[in-house]
Formats: C-alpha cells, sequence, structure tokens
C-alpha cells in the first residue's frame, strides 16, 4: 500500500482533498475534549499532514505516522516551512511493525483519518491502537460509511456502525459513539458517500 501513496504524494493536495479536509478538521473541533495543550495527539496514517497539521497548535505534541517515506517527505516541508516546534513525523505501518521498536511513547489521541478502510484486517489494527494509547487515551476514527455501490479489491466498502461499534468493545475500549456528520456527491471511489465519526476510550 505504501508504494501507492509513494506514488500519489506529488500529486496528493488537490483542492478537492483539501475541501474535505476542511470538513473532517470542523468535525474534529467539534468532537475534541475541552482541553487539548496538555495532550499528546498522533495522526496515523496522516500522509502529508491535510487534516492533522492545521490542528497542531491545540496539542502539547503531535506526531504524524505514515507508512510512506513520500507523504512524509511533505509533511516534513509542511512542518518546516509553518515553523511547527511541537510536530514530529515518523514512518511505521502497524500492520507489519512492533510499536516498540519505532516510537517509544504512548499517546492520548489517536486519528484515523480515511485509512481504517485501506487496511485489511480491521480488529487487528484496532488492536495494536488500543496499545499505543495511555490509560483513557481515546481513538478518533473519521471513514466511509457502509455503500454497497463500491466494490474494490483493494479497500473495504465502507463500515456498519453497529458492528464497528460491537468490534471497538470487544477490543476493550468504552464510552464508544458514532454518527455520520457528512455526505456528498462522488466522495467515495467516484460514488456518492457519508462520512461517519466514531471513537472509544480505553
Amino acid at each position: 500500500m505504501s508504494e501507492i501513496f509513494n506514488q500519489i504524494a506529488n500529486h496528493y493536495d488537490t483542492p478537492e482533498r483539501k475541501a474535505l479536509a476542511k470538513i473532517i478538521q470542523d468535525e474534529l473541533i467539534s468532537q475534541l475534549p475541552s482541553s487539548t495543550k496538555e495532550l499528546t495527539f498522533m495522526d496515523y496514517g496522516g500522509g502529508t499532514g491535510l487534516v492533522s497539521l492545521a490542528l497542531a497548535d491545540r496539542f502539547k505534541q503531535l506526531l504524524l505516522v505514515d507508512s510512506s517515506d513520500a507523504m512524509l517527505t511533505i509533511a516534513e516541508d509542511k512542518i518546516k516551512t509553518s515553523g511547527l516546534t511541537n510536530v514530529s513525523s515518523a514512518t511505521f505501518d502497524a500492520t507489519t511493525e512492533s510499536i516498540d521498536q519505532t516510537i517509544d511513547q504512548k499517546v492520548d489521541l489517536i486519528l484515523m483519518s480515511l485509512v481504517l478502510l485501506h487496511i485489511p484486517d480491521t480488529r487487528l489494527i484496532l488492536e495494536k491502537l488500543y496499545h499505543m494509547l495511555t490509560p483513557n487515551g481515546q481513538l478518533l476514527i473519521i471513514d466511509f460509511d457502509h455503500n454497497d455501490a463500491i466494490n474494490h479489491p483493494k479497500v473495504h466498502n465502507g463500515f456498519d456502525h453497529e458492528a464497528l461499534m460491537a468490534l471497538l468493545e470487544q477490543i476493550g475500549f468504552h464510552s464508544t459513539n458514532i454518527h455520520t456528520f457528512h455526505s456528498g456527491k462522488n466522495l467515495f471511489m467516484n460514488q456518492d458517500a457519508s462520512l461517519f465519526f466514531a471513537s472509544g476510550k480505553k
């Protein structure tokens, strides 16, 4: 998967993706804890930082993680240009690597924005992210609602709310919630689609 994103990295920040990132940012801001200045935040699969870099000043530390070196190179240029001193990046793939070998800290908040659909083993990645969180840490997921119009061998066709909530609770998350917050034309594989926000606490 990282090879695909390495190839498209230089053309990733399209006007359409920037517009969608702003919608996602607004939803995140509305759902974040009231006080975040002392919290550490990981954007897992954060790519070029399109969603999270604009929120960096809200946190004590932002860690941008992705399996694509090319994506992170673009993110690092943005970090330097913006003078963001509380942001760092790391090349890491939790589906194949141990967190302890790459990242030596646990974090308070983890975001997965339009990442889960690309990962074949949903349970495995959620279990690994659970262990990356501090006690009472929170996982935030933004992705597509289940969509029967999508059929592609490389991605999930969205997620069913009840099934995802049940899986999070089986893994150990509590205070789980989920809701749809945006719908639009040609959002998902050129099909009309809707986005959900889900969260759970460790």
